[in-house]
């Protein structure tokens, strides 16, 4: 099922594939209430992007309330477009690297996207969650399937995890170069009626990467927002075709 918000303006987007899961608190943001102006209206979570310092910092203080902690738990990533997976045990941010696991609880893991897909995992049973930043090049460098890695590194087992792709780029928008999609499986390349370059369905690749590192098919819940598609509800890079806000997907077990 889509994990939409309760109203078209909702600050978050809360994955069903958590839900029964109490000792889980995980949301997506959207672009929706916050105090930042265009063309990071509203909700812009990203300190690298342009805005005033002090509207990202209640922003952040939303986000985080609205999950339930606070902005001094929160861990963020220095993403780079890889595939580079760091192992947290305390709040901070972790340069260079594009995904995030702790066997910590407590701490907000946060993924930062504007486009490309947030990656959220956790396996409750053995105490450890993860998240990953997944555009083009770091879903062809495995980064989904490093994080999984990473995770049953710390104890985790991926038949034990569940994992939620959020809202990104929909196959009928994620229009690639022919040298691109020569790097995906034909099986998740597409060319919709119309189009003269080929567009790639980035959440089947993360799905099937997810599946094929042993996370259960069932266990897997992806979003079908698109962000180009639906820019007033989200931040999306190509839609701006210029500075614009970022969206956190983000993840945290509780203590």
């Amino acid at each position: 099922m889509p994990s939409f918000p309760t109203s078209d303006r909702s600050p978050l987007l809360r994955p069903r594939v958590f839900a029964d899961v109490p000792a889980v608190a995980a949301g997506m943001s959207t672009r929706h209430g916050g105090v930042s102006g265009p063309p990071y209206d509203t909700l812009n979570l990203g300190r690298h992007v342009g805005d005033t310092a002090s509207c990202v910092e209640e922003n952040r203080r939303r986000f985080c309330a609205a999950l339930d902690t606070d902005p001094a738990w929160l861990c963020t990533a220095g993403q780079v477009h890889g595939a580079t997976v760091r192992v947290l045990d305390a709040p901070r941010h972790e340069p260079f690297c594009d995904g995030l696991v702790t066997p910590t609880p407590g701490l907000l893991l946060a993924i930062a996207v504007a486009d490309c897909a947030p990656v959220l995992l956790a396996d409750v049973e053995h105490g450890v969650a993860g998240a990953c930043h997944a555009g083009w090049r770091g879903t062809v460098g495995e980064v989904a399937a490093r994080t999984v890695q990473t995770m049953v590194d710390c104890g985790a087992t991926p038949g034990a995890i569940r994992a939620y792709i959020g809202p990104c780029l929909s196959p009928e928008a994620f229009e690639v170069g022919p040298e691109v999609a020569a790097q995906f499986a034909d099986a998740v390349v597409v060319r919709p009626d119309g189009a003269e370059r080929p567009h790639v369905d980035l959440k089947a690749a993360l799905h099937h990467q997810l599946t094929g590192a042993g996370v259960f098919a069932d266990a897997v819940e992806v979003s079908d927002r698109c962000t180009l598609q639906e820019h007033d509800h989200f931040f999306s890079y190509r839609a701006a075709d210029g500075p614009t806000g970022r969206m956190f997907g983000a993840i945290v077990l509780r203590q």
